[in-house]
């Protein structure tokens, strides 16, 4: 089952550029930290709590830090005097049992992130970040599924949502999770010492991040088309289903034993029936009520699962796609995606892709396949679901970017409010970068965002001005994206990357399209002649992959990715900028 070279689709040339730093840009960085965080004081009550926000903020961002707990960055920043004591108790209280709202600063931080990155076709991210931690007695440690250590191991467990697009990518939102034990009578002790709110009731990790979701799209501040996830969120259906409701198009990781009801055979040549469901009728001799219950009827046929389709799907039906450059080299998978109908109760659920991934093994070595459920339209094309399958790793990113350089698991805090105060301030020193990173790439001469094949350019990927077609095989028109309508008027100057380049002529070869055969078999097939050298394409504008596409052995895996591609010049380049710039006093 190979695919030619001459096939391949290349993603690349549509990743930012190298940012390099030169002595030019170090000009105005403390200046700009000053007025970032004059964004974020008002949700302060107290001058003091504005004081020493802004002093951890800076202290997360310092790069001689080696640890970044409290005491070190108060001693880093204030000095080691006579009321050296005093600061640190002070900076402990603020960020641990400190009485302001996380929820104010987070909605003034979305609000920044739209005008930073916002697209319409942004992209949330979902995923859980885990810390280990010693000891029983901090908020919601206990002996669990740990992703940094890829084992179970005692660990606190959180739930992030991020934001991606092709202008850069930043964290939103988390939400500790609290085990089940910790509801139990055992641990209402240690629940009263970590001051965990008494209304918190249990909820299950996709849970937590379903309520996250749909918080920030109430918000109606930032815009996003897509969610995506790994499949420990996806192989829920009850998350998949609240998702969809919101009006989002998720594109979720789902496990190979998924079964499904697919619409054409793998060779695509042949159409199959859809399920139908039916309530027995009321036999004569049965006495009682009649049944009411809906079941699966006889002639429907019998569900698959995922990893069977896909092992006899011919080669002629795969589509190469060249994902990242990354430090190992190119990274290439072969992808294809058919429309099936979802399990939900053993029964019929919705109608949704299934898209399938299969990486370009070495010699001698078994290709690995991911899969892919998605509620987006019938008629989109099979670059834009490749595009959206390249936006979950930016979160794994956001991981390592935090733990390495801004103090994400650096806390030492054992109160649940300390907990989420911490990882507000993180987000917010992540997102100072991001939007620096930004403006020196437009000083630099950085390229525009390439428009993206979304709904509104279905009909060639290369983009034109006609109207979008209501999506086949769906009700009504497609969902809008959530969120205030797309403006790029008005940005400020640390808005990230240029604005969204024009929509680009019609491109000859429509290497995208369904041809009509397959369009009504709803198979998406590759395309017989692939799209010219040097052709526009609507990849993800960060290299936010891994370089090595090893499988995921379990649903969370280490978020301290080893080999994650670091290009010269990036954030952590900036971390160490900030260490440089001069240093004034703090305003008390």
């Amino acid at each position: 089952m190979v695919v030619t070279a001459g096939a391949v689709v290349d993603l690349v040339p549509s990743q930012p550029a190298v940012l390099t730093v030169t002595p030019a840009s170090l000009e105005g960085i403390v200046e700009e930290l000053a007025a970032y965080h004059a964004a974020f004081a008002p949700c302060f009550p107290y001058q003091a709590q504005r004081v020493w926000s802004e002093v951890y903020l800076r202290g997360l961002l310092v790069a001689d830090v080696p640890r970044k707990n409290i005491e070190a960055v108060a001693l880093r920043l204030l000095g080691a005097g006579e009321a050296a004591d005093r600061q640190v108790r002070a900076l402990q209280h603020f960020v641990g049992e400190g009485a302001w709202d996380d929820a104010a600063v987070l909605r003034a931080h979305w609000r920044l992130v739209d005008q930073t990155l916002g697209e319409a076709e942004g992209v949330l991210m979902v995923d859980g970040g885990d810390v280990p931690k010693q000891g029983t007695h901090s908020a919601g440690v206990a002996r669990q599924w740990c992703g940094a250590l890829g084992k179970r191991a005692n660990c606190q467990a959180g739930v992030f949502v991020g934001y991606a697009s092709r202008r850069g990518y930043t964290l939103l939102d988390r939400r500790l999770y609290l085990p089940a034990p910790w509801f139990s009578p055992e641990y209402r002790e240690r629940w009263q010492a970590c001051a965990i709110p008494p209304e918190t009731r249990f909820a299950t990790k996709p849970l937590l991040a379903a309520e996250l979701v749909e918080g920030i799209l109430a918000s109606g501040t930032v815009r996003a088309r897509w969610l995506t996830c790994d499949e420990g969120f996806g192989d829920d259906p009850a998350f998949l289903d609240r998702i969809a409701a919101s009006g989002l198009w998720y594109l979720a990781e789902v496990s190979r034993s998924t079964h499904v009801w697919p619409l054409a055979a793998p060779d695509g040549q042949t159409a199959r029936a859809a399920p139908g469901v039916w309530v027995p009728p009321q036999t004569a001799s049965r006495k009682g009520p009649a049944p009411t219950r809906v079941r699966l009827a006889p002639e429907s046929p019998a569900p698959q699962t995922v990893a069977a389709w896909a092992a006899q799907v011919p080669a002629a039906a795969w589509q190469r796609y060249r994902i990242l450059e990354g430090a190992k080299g190119p990274l290439l998978a072969d992808f294809v995606a058919v429309r099936v109908v979802a399990v939900r109760d053993r029964l019929p659920g919705p109608t949704v892709w299934l898209v399938i991934r299969r990486t370009v093994p070495a010699p001698g070595e078994a290709p690995v396949y991911k899969y892919y459920l998605s509620n987006a339209p019938g008629d989109l094309p099979l670059v834009a679901l490749v595009w959206v399958s390249g936006m979950r790793w930016p979160i794994e990113r956001c991981f390592t970017e935090g733990k390495d350089e801004l103090g994400l698991d650096h806390y030492e805090c054992r109160f649940w409010r300390g907990w989420h105060h911490h990882m507000t301030l993180v987000i917010l020193a992540h997102h100072f970068l991001v939007r620096l990173q930004g403006r020196l790439n437009q000083r630099e001469g950085g390229p525009a965002a390439t428009p993206f094949p979304g709904p509104g350019t279905r009909q060639g990927w290369a983009g034109h001005d006609a109207a979008a077609p209501a999506p086949a095989g769906l009700p009504g028109a497609a969902p809008r994206p959530a969120g205030p309508p797309e403006s790029d008027a008005g940005a400020p100057a640390l808005a990230g990357g240029a604005p969204a380049a024009g929509l680009r002529p019609r491109c000859g070869a429509r290497a995208d399209r369904l041809s009509t055969a397959a369009q009504g078999r709803r198979l998406l097939l590759a395309s017989a002649s692939p799209p010219p050298p040097g052709t526009p394409c609507p990849a993800a504008r960060h290299a936010g992959h891994y370089p090595t596409d090893a499988a995921r052995t379990t649903p969370h895996s280490s978020h301290r990715a080893r080999d994650h591609p670091r290009a010269p010049g990036g954030r952590q380049c900036l971390v160490v900028i900030l260490a440089a710039c001069r240093r004034e006093p703090i305003g008390w």
